[in-house]
């Protein structure tokens, strides 16, 4: 039976249909990536499969007693609470009761309190709690807070935005939801966080439906990815790197399709002009069908256009833009940064990568002389012209309008050599020439972000900062932005959570190793990722060699002890003879496994992505290498 079924369902802000008589329909099972272009109403089409949204028109049928955990890409928190009344809050009339019954609880200890009624009240909100099995909810808040790494009695208003995501996520697992709605799951997590988020939702079996842009969380999630487009949901099965495939001849068909229309339709308004002039009587029947011709091609809805992305980097600066010598810095106990030497030159395209707290902020602070290093010394190059990109956003005035927060008191900004209207280069930017007076307050995220990014391209640098400048962005604009940024003459800083983006930009790396220790690698992410995984692979194996060779020393000593006590030639025991017929197909089966592990440890993925199950299976390939070697040495004995 499915999950859930929407059916004939249509919504619309203004005058542009979000969606447009659209069905879809979620199985057990099922891991659904909502994709599709800022703005199309993925996120309402979300709140309204959670219940927490409504339709202009249509119906949402859901399983009756299903339960639904649902995390909206901005999660309101009260920030008084703690995080453990946070997550508990999520369980609905269960955390009022809860919450009394700790209440009734605390005032028991008092010495002026009504004991007797107070008793009274505790024994009738613990059988309801028990009735509705509310304990092991709140056991299973304790389990999801600790999975999370967060401090249960920590307060919500004190927590950084990807201890908030985390919050969240906790929130909606608590209730060991059958059913999982996630609005952008990776915003503000770090990779580590994100890599442990695919594995646990992949493992855990649970039905997903998910909005993302990140394409490596959509290429490792999803069974099936649902496109919103112009009010409707197209369904494509398989992996993304499948659909990209399929929406490419999609996207042929359509545009041959529509090209053919528009020349019948403008064949057939010729005829019409024609008949009337050359006789009075004409075909009813193909009159009727132009004007249904029109009616199409009036209703037809044009796909939004690509942003028209372009970049100044102005006047050149030096050849060397910084050169850190031996720097440290610390706040209070913490080591951020740990003698980091580097030498960064005009043209670099750097990505900084490093979990949450790592100090990335800090290192990037430092290098370009915002920033005063406890030790060690910064070397600054010349003429170098900074542009920021704040993950935070807080470059944008929400009382300003879209004109304002571009080009304040002017009608025109120039980029490079080309001096344009701000409402055309509002327009590059897929905002309407109507929406140019509209307030930053009335933006969603990912038309913030295109705005932070036409106010950060509207001005000539040399240096670009961008702090995760991924976020909320769809993914045709991300791969423009790509483009963009590779073509890029000036240097580049980079810190991003977005694998695929990270890899396809950067040509150097800086990343944290913990401890406050940073170190430089060539290339992107994945090549920093398959490094680790080779020095990890060469550790186990250097240990299990090691391993190895202790086991032979010792089984030798034994087996020569064992052959000095048993004569040579003797006739073997039935019991022996039976343990050497069975040697070849144990040794065999032995084999089998460890070529089976080898397999598995080669995959570089393995060490990221499961790091404990990495070192399992390597300790369990020393203890095969033990076991054949004991093997094959009992096989020489007993045919000897």
């Amino acid at each position: 039976m499915p999950y859930l079924i929407l059916s004939d369902a249509s919504l619309a802000f203004g005058h542009v249909p979000l969606l447009d008589h659209a069905e879809f329909q979620l199985d057990p099972g099922e891991r659904v990536a909502l994709i599709g272009r800022n703005g199309t109403g993925k996120s309402s089409l979300l709140c309204a499969l959670a219940g927490t949204g409504g339709l202009d028109d249509g119906t949402v049928w859901r399983q009756p007693g299903l339960r639904i955990g649902y995390v909206s890409q901005e999660p309101p928190f009260d920030p008084a609470l703690s995080v453990f009344e946070a997550v508990v809050a999520g369980m609905g009339d269960l955390s009022a009761l809860l919450a009394e019954y700790h209440a009734v609880s605390h005032a028991l200890g008092e010495a002026d309190a009504d004991h007797e009624k107070l008793l009274d009240r505790m024994q009738l909100l613990q059988t309801e709690l028990e009735t509705r099995d509310a304990w092991s909810f709140e056991a299973q808040a304790e389990r999801v807070i600790q999975r999370f790494s967060l401090d249960a009695d920590a307060l919500v208003g004190t927590l950084s935005g990807g201890q908030k995501k985390r919050l969240a996520l906790a929130q909606a697992l608590a209730v060991s939801p059958e059913l999982l709605l996630l609005d952008e799951p990776t915003n503000h997590l770090d990779i580590a966080a994100i890599e442990w988020l695919e594995e646990m939702l992949v493992s855990s079996g649970v039905t997903l439906a998910f909005i993302t842009h990140d394409r490596r969380f959509l290429e490792r999630v999803a069974t099936r990815i649902v496109e919103l487009d112009r009010g409707r949901l197209l369904s494509c099965p398989g992996s993304f790197s499948e659909y990209q495939s399929r929406k490419e001849a999609m996207l042929h068909d359509e545009a041959v399709n529509n090209a053919r229309s528009d020349k019948f339709l403008a064949q057939e308004e010729v005829w019409i002009r024609q008949g009337i002039k050359a006789r009075r009587t004409r075909n009813e029947g193909r009159v009727l069908r132009l004007e249904q011709l029109r009616r199409d091609r009036a209703a037809r809805r044009e796909r939004q256009g690509k942003v028209e992305l372009a970049l100044d980097a102005g006047v050149k600066s030096g050849k060397l833009v910084a050169a850190l010598e031996h720097v440290s810095k610390s706040y209070g106990d913490k080591v951020v940064v740990r003698d980091f030497s580097c030498r960064l030159q005009r043209g670099d395209k750097i990505g900084v990568i490093g979990p949450n707290g790592a100090g990335k902020t800090t290192l990037l602070r430092m290098i370009l002389g915002e920033l005063a290093p406890d030790q060690g010394k910064v070397y600054l190059g010349t003429k170098v012209e900074v542009a920021y990109f704040d993950q935070f956003r807080s470059a944008l005035d929400e009382d300003a309008t879209l004109i304002d927060v571009i080009s304040p008191g002017s009608d025109f900004v120039e980029i490079g050599n080309q001096r344009k209207h701000v409402i055309s280069y509002l327009g590059d930017f897929l905002f309407a020439p109507q929406r140019a007076r509209s307030l930053v307050s009335s933006l969603s995220g990912g038309e913030r972000n295109r705005l932070l990014l036409a106010r950060l391209f509207a001005r000539p640098a040399n240096v670009l900062v961008l702090d995760e400048p991924t976020n909320d962005l769809d993914i045709e604009t991300l791969e423009l932005l790509e483009e963009l940024l590779q073509e890029y003459s000036g240097t580049l800083f980079l810190v991003s959570h977005d694998r695929a983006f990270i890899d396809n930009v950067v040509t150097q790396t800086i990343a944290s190793e913990g401890d406050g220790v940073w170190r430089e690698y060539a290339g992107g992410y994945q090549d920093w990722a398959d490094y680790q995984a080779a020095r990890l692979r060469d550790e186990a194996l250097v240990a299990s060699s090691g391993k190895r060779a202790d086991a032979r020393a010792t089984e030798a000593a034994v087996n020569t002890k064992a052959a000095a006590q048993k004569p040579g030639g003797g006739k073997l025991s039935w019991k022996e003879a039976r343990e050497l017929e069975e040697l070849p197909q144990r040794i065999s089966a032995l084999e089998s496994e460890q070529k089976a592990i080898g397999e598995r440890l080669a995959d570089a993925e393995l060490y990221q992505a499961q790091p404990e199950e990495a070192q399992r299976l390597a300790e369990r390939l020393s203890e095969i290498d033990d076991q054949l070697v004991q093997l094959l040495e009992r096989w020489e004995v007993l045919e000897g």
